[in-house]
């Protein structure tokens, strides 16, 4: 009597042998390729009568199996002698190579089936969409002179008395002196032809004194006591950014107050 199997799906070859060899309990080690061989291509047959679709696959690791159980069948050759040296094919064994698969499918099987386990796992935990908490959250109102007082405005000055002095002196012509007041303005004028931004180093270029660096200094600073501009740094050791503050009236320079 023919015996009966209850096909299963079958990821390929080496699955279908695995499963064979598992059935039967035997040691994957010392496989009896005869046996298997037999189980093999009757389940193949089965499959085929079936209309099942056989891959190529399949017959590959059929003509596989027989071609071990035909090197096991064949008689062993004599060991050969050479240089001095005895050379036995005892120690061949024709299944050690299928074995190495066999072992190496088994492990990454036994992993994809730890992998789907945690999967279905994971799947059966529900969880709550995140709620948007931008409402609850308290708006911080973010400064921009923080980190940066007047010290910061000195050293800046500092590092640009540095370069001028630095400059090989040479004869040249004074322009005239400007006042604190006219400073500021010129200030401000570029700030309006910026967008209202600019970079300390702008106000300073090669050609200036140390007493228009020194006026350009107090400038900055009587524009900062009236509430005219912030300055502010993006990172520690950049340049300073000077900005006209916004939200206010077109600047205006108080000529009572500032007389110098």
């Amino acid at each position: 009597m023919k015996p009966h199997y209850k096909l299963e799906t079958f990821e390929g070859p080496l699955d279908l042998l695995l499963h064979l060899i598992d059935k039967a309990e035997i040691d994957i080690y010392n496989i009896p390729i005869s046996e298997i061989t037999e189980q093999y291509l009757e389940v193949l047959s089965t499959m085929q009568e079936l209309e099942l679709e056989v891959t190529s696959e399949f017959l590959v690791m059929a003509a596989t199996l027989l071609a071990i159980k035909s090197q096991l069948l064949l008689p062993k050759p004599p060991p050969l002698e050479l240089d001095d040296m005895l050379f036995d094919d005892d120690d061949f064994d024709p299944r050690a190579e299928l074995v190495q698969k066999l072992l190496e499918y088994r492990k990454y099987k036994a992993i994809a089936e730890e992998l789907r386990d945690k999967e279905l796992a994971r799947s059966l935990i529900y969880t709550r969409e995140p709620e948007d908490l931008t409402p609850y959250v308290r708006e911080v109102e973010v400064n921009p002179v923080e980190g940066l007082d007047v010290a910061d405005l000195v050293i800046a000055f500092q590092r640009a008395l540095r370069k001028a002095k630095s400059r090989n002196t040479v004869t040249k012509i004074r322009r005239d002196e400007i006042s604190v007041k006219e400073r500021m303005r010129e200030v401000v004028t570029l700030l309006g032809k910026r967008g209202g931004k600019l970079m300390f180093s702008r106000l300073f270029d090669y050609e200036m004194t140390r007493e228009e660096i020194v006026v350009t200094f107090m400038a900055l600073l009587e524009l900062m006591k009236t509430k005219h501009i912030v300055c502010y740094q993006q990172r520690l050791f950049d340049d300073i950014v000077i900005q006209q503050r916004e939200g206010g009236n077109p600047i205006e320079i108080p000529s009572d107050e500032i007389d110098y």
